[in-house]
């Protein structure tokens, strides 16, 4: 009999424990979720309908690159040759952007990171587009708070100047027979 009272006492404790535990598990599972959803909150470029910031800098090429000089629509391609998919998506960004309405002068490409590793990727983005090459904490990151890559947007001069984005995840896929 002392045995058996041992055993239900053990099995009891255990019990106990175990619900213990699970609490604490849950209480950990609701502050992650909480953390998760303040992330999403944070988008990791700007959306449709937001604003450019101003941004001073300059291409590989050393030619001048503010908000104010671009006048048209605007493809904006941010691209770091650390990123395995930016090396699937550069090709078809560079077809995408040899046909855009405007040339070369309405396209903006950013290569993120050390300028000896950024080589190839500004061989291959600049025929087609002003390329410029920055840190990620850079002007044209900062200005349309790119914090993922790789990022295609395309901006538009709204009703009162503004240049906003219209579309924040260019699928750079155009219909067929339209080409600039």
């Amino acid at each position: 009999m002392p045995v058996l009272i041992t055993v239900v006492v053990l099995v009891g404790m255990l019990g106990v424990l175990n619900l213990v535990l699970t609490l604490g598990i849950v209480r950990r599972l609701r502050e992650h979720t909480e953390l998760l959803g303040a992330v999403r909150e944070d988008p990791v470029r700007l959306g449709p309908g937001d604003e450019i910031g101003e941004f001073h800098t300059s291409t590989e090429l050393g030619e001048p690159l503010t908000r104010d000089l671009l006048s048209g629509p605007a493809l904006f391609g941010f691209f770091s040759p650390t990123c395995e998919p930016c090396r699937d998506r550069l090709p078809r960004f560079v077809e995408y952007a040899r046909r855009e309405p405007g040339g070369r002068a309405s396209v903006v490409a950013t290569v993120v990171g050390d300028a000896d590793a950024a080589a190839g990727f500004v061989a291959e983005l600049r025929p087609v587009a002003r390329v410029v090459v920055e840190e990620s904490d850079g002007a044209m990151c900062g200005a349309l708070r790119i914090r993922a890559f790789p990022s295609v947007l395309r901006a538009e001069r709204d009703a009162e100047g503004r240049l906003v984005v219209v579309d924040d995840d260019v699928e750079l896929v155009r219909p067929s027979g339209l080409t600039a």
